[in-house]
């Protein structure tokens, strides 16, 4: 059992890591003015997310319908990662709508 909750925790871990990846470089790629690519970017970003949270909601739901799981360390680490990479990508896309809105105004008063 405890390798089985091992494989998931660092399943999860895995793919909010590579989401965390994307997530900055959404917002390097905003630096650069680049809002298209950014937005590509939290697509993807968003993919491994979901992709982590389904495993997190597969162990839980074994665990709510009488499949006992021990408890891991690792997956409450797994689960605080994905739930503060979650965080990230929400906020991200918000700045990322924000710089939009000023890189339109400022455009418009160079016109």
């Amino acid at each position: 059992m405890t390798d089985h909750i091992n494989e998931i925790s660092m399943k999860i871990i895995l793919h909010a890591g590579d989401a965390r990846k994307l997530i900055m470089d959404a917002l390097r790629e905003v630096e650069g003015g680049q809002f298209t690519d950014a937005e590509q970017k939290l697509v993807q970003a968003k993919q491994d997310i979901v992709l982590a949270h389904k495993a997190q909601t597969e162990t839980i739901q074994k665990e709510a319908s009488g499949e006992r799981q021990e408890f891991s360390l690792l997956f409450a680490h797994a689960q605080d990662t994905l739930m503060t990479v979650s965080s990230e990508h929400n906020i991200a896309s918000q700045l990322i709508q924000l710089f939009k809105s000023f890189n339109a105004r400022l455009e418009e008063l160079e016109k």
